[in-house]
């Protein structure tokens, strides 16, 4: 068993996983505080400062703070649309694919089986 486990953890796919996330946790850090410190401040200067965190409606005892969902959903917005820019600039940069040669259609090869039958 500890030689099926030591074959498992060896197994490429598992470390490749490992370090996908431990660079995904990095990235989000280095995204969050693009975000965090540089966008969101940018974004505050044309809206005015607009906070809705503190947006909040209550029903009996029950406090709903759906402000802190609007925030986060902004934020999420901003950091989809921020990795999206970078996902594009570094598409840019790698050399482009040369797309195999194209082989027959699908046409092409049924009309020369039909030629073929025919002979």
């Amino acid at each position: 068993m500890l030689k099926e486990f030591k074959d498992f953890i060896a197994n490429g796919s598992v470390m490749d996983m490992a370090v996908g996330i431990i660079l995904g946790a990095a990235f989000t850090a280095i995204v969050g505080s693009l975000v965090d410190d540089l966008i969101t401040p940018l974004i505050g200067l044309f809206m005015g400062g607009i906070d809705f965190s503190s947006l909040s409606a209550g029903v009996g005892d029950a406090l709903f703070t759906y402000g802190n969902f609007i925030m986060a959903l902004i934020n999420f917005i901003i950091i989809a649309f921020v990795v999206f820019l970078l996902v594009k600039a570094v598409n840019k940069t790698k050399k482009p694919v040369e797309e195999e040669a194209a082989g027959p259609t699908t046409e092409e090869l049924l009309a020369e089986i039909r030629d073929s039958l025919k002979r």
